[in-house]
């Protein structure tokens, strides 16, 4: 199984509308919840080749996006294949 990581913020409905396609394929991650931690911000936006905005999601430790992206690959039928891609 993939390897799959989210930087969210608690309230943002973005974070959370990824986070229920995630769980609703049954897919384990790991949250990091920045709240207000710019230094958590700041390292997850180098992951993220510069991309600030919440949510930032990593499969495999490859930056995918955010929950568009994420919705986009999950609407082209990829979503699943990176899913089953072991770590």
């Amino acid at each position: 199984m993939a390897n799959v990581e989210i930087y969210t913020w608690s309230r943002c409905p973005f974070c959370i509308r990824a986070k229920q396609l995630l769980t609703r394929k049954g897919v384990k991650f790991t949250e990091y919840v920045i709240d207000g931690d710019e230094a958590a911000r700041e390292a997850m936006a180098q992951r993220a080749h510069g991309r600030r905005s919440l949510p930032q999601i990593f499969i495999n430790n490859e930056h995918i996006g955010g929950c568009d992206d994420l919705y986009a690959l999950e609407a082209q039928g990829v979503l699943d294949t990176l899913l089953q891609a072991a770590a």
